[in-house]
């Protein structure tokens, strides 16, 4: 069985509606509650990777799709939110090894915070999948 983290939250990681796939804001934190992409140094140092945590974000995303028989070549439209985008050029690179232009449009935009300190990336999603069952992962 996929392990998934647990959702800071009371929502589920996705939605399934007819053939839709609605996925929610998804991070680079591991279920153990690490972040991909943030190190702390025995000083308190802080080390944040844009590229490893949008890898880490994407595979996210993947496992969660591929709880209900769908992965990333589904997806149709993703929204992205950078904590500064003084790293688009990292997380641009990483979304050009795993997509081209034949993949899914994209909306990427900076916002004040997200919910950890180590986060430099957040995505929600939307994947089509035709032949779901209606309310399977819902």
């Amino acid at each position: 069985m996929t392990r998934l983290v647990t959702p800071r939250g009371r929502f589920p990681h996705l939605r399934v509606v007819g053939d839709w796939i609605f996925v929610s804001g998804t991070s680079a934190r591991r279920p153990d509650n690490t972040i991909a992409g943030a190190a702390v140094d025995e000083l308190g140092t802080v080390d944040l990777d844009i590229e490893v945590q949008t890898r880490a974000v994407l595979d996210n995303i993947d496992r969660i799709l591929s709880t209900v028989g769908a992965g990333l070549a589904d997806l149709v439209d993703v929204t992205v939110f950078l904590a500064t985008m003084n790293d688009f050029g990292g997380y641009n690179r990483v979304w050009a090894e795993v997509f081209d232009e034949s993949g899914p449009t994209r909306t990427t935009v900076a916002v004040h915070q997200l919910p950890h300190p180590h986060l430099l990336v957040e995505m929600k999603a939307t994947a089509h999948r035709p032949g779901l069952s209606l309310g399977e992962g819902s």
